[in-house]
């Protein structure tokens, strides 16, 4: 199934980090808070201004981003869940070293 947000949402899948040992001890999922990064999955048209201009956001499909730790709608797709945000809940886009770099060069 395939899911296009209107205006300026986008749709998040959550990236779960690795397992960790406290002092040795597991700590449980129920334990855990959930991660704030994720990848974006899809991405609305953009927002219209005052005008009636389409402005198109600076998120695109493929990005891995940071955000809120309430931010979002939950859903389920197809056994996966997924956030659905406006893309001003989005606090930044982490980019690579070896983006940067070619940046910077």
């Amino acid at each position: 199934m395939q899911i296009r947000p209107l205006y300026d949402r986008i749709v998040v899948k959550r990236i779960e980090e690795k397992e960790t040992k406290v002092g040795g001890l597991f700590i449980p999922d129920s334990a855990k808070e959930k991660p704030q990064e994720g990848e974006v999955v899809a991405v609305g048209q953009g927002k219209r201004n005052e005008d009636g201009k389409l402005i198109p956001l600076d998120v695109k499909a493929g990005d891995r981003i940071l955000f809120g730790k309430y931010s979002g709608s939950e859903i389920k797709l197809d056994g996966q869940e997924y956030l659905i945000m406006r893309e001003d809940e989005v606090l930044g886009i982490l980019e690579s070293t070896e983006k940067l770099a070619k940046k910077t060069a």
